[in-house]
């Protein structure tokens, strides 16, 4: 089954969604991140997907409180990215009521974080993998490497990663549709599954992930499609639970 995952990025304690990873294009749905998530475990998700976002190009915790006020008014689990840069802070967020904890600049970076995280915190850490024409972006996207997805990806083989959160930067936020041949030939080239995102924007795209028959595909990321009602949460969970 392909689990759904509402987003919530935060940005300026703020709940928001951004065009191609730009921070000067935000557009604020909710100030109250904690009723945001509420309104999401009450419409029937399973997990929630967040992210702080001034943490990703600050390269530490920025929301902390808003990401805290949303652990203290839900009880589902919640996957957690943007300026866990090192084994501490994996730490603190896992104590703190996170369920998994995503590693994105830091994977790409420092990749040996993610082994010994794996080790340490079995089952609790994803590896975020942002592309930008099929290259992996660090530092909130501000920063492309020379490095190709799919390598990266290979890297993690074996070391415990329970999740690879694929997202083709171009897509993000557009409303265009997911890149799905990329994001299934990454989901057949590795064992670890692979939860898609960047680009939905209709109930077509979410079937069409489904219709792929895809065993890797894990699960999806859906973000300004379900703020700005293209999408409702009961449509996206009858179409990938039935």
């Amino acid at each position: 089954m392909i689990t759904p995952y509402p987003a919530i990025d935060l940005k300026d304690g703020a709940c928001v969604r951004l065009r191609r990873g730009e921070m000067a294009d935000a557009t604020v749905y909710s100030d109250n991140p904690g009723a945001q998530a509420v309104a999401w475990q009450q419409a029937g998700f399973a997990w929630l997907h967040v992210v702080d976002l001034n943490g990703a190009f600050a390269g530490r915790p920025v929301n902390a409180s808003a990401v805290a006020d949303i652990l203290t008014h839900v009880n589902i689990p919640v996957q957690l990215g943007g300026g866990i840069r090192d084994l501490a802070g994996i730490e603190m967020w896992l104590a703190a009521g996170i369920t998994r904890v995503i590693l994105g600049s830091a994977a790409a970076k420092n990749p040996d974080l993610v082994l010994q995280a794996c080790r340490r915190f079995p089952g609790h850490i994803a590896v975020g993998i942002d592309a930008r024409d099929g290259f992996v972006a660090t530092e909130g996207w501000a920063e492309t490497s020379t490095l190709p997805a799919p390598e990266l990806a290979r890297h993690f083989e074996g070391a415990g990663v329970s999740a690879i959160i694929y997202t083709d930067i171009a897509r993000d936020g557009m409303l265009g549709g997911l890149n799905l041949e990329q994001t299934i030939a990454l989901a057949n080239g590795i064992s670890t599954p692979v939860i898609a995102s960047g680009g939905v924007g209709a109930i077509s795209d979410i079937e069409a992930l489904r219709d792929a028959g895809c065993r890797g595909i894990g699960g999806v990321i859906v973000g300004r499609a379900l703020y700005d009602g293209r999408l409702s949460a009961a449509e996206v969970l009858t179409t990938l639970c039935r």
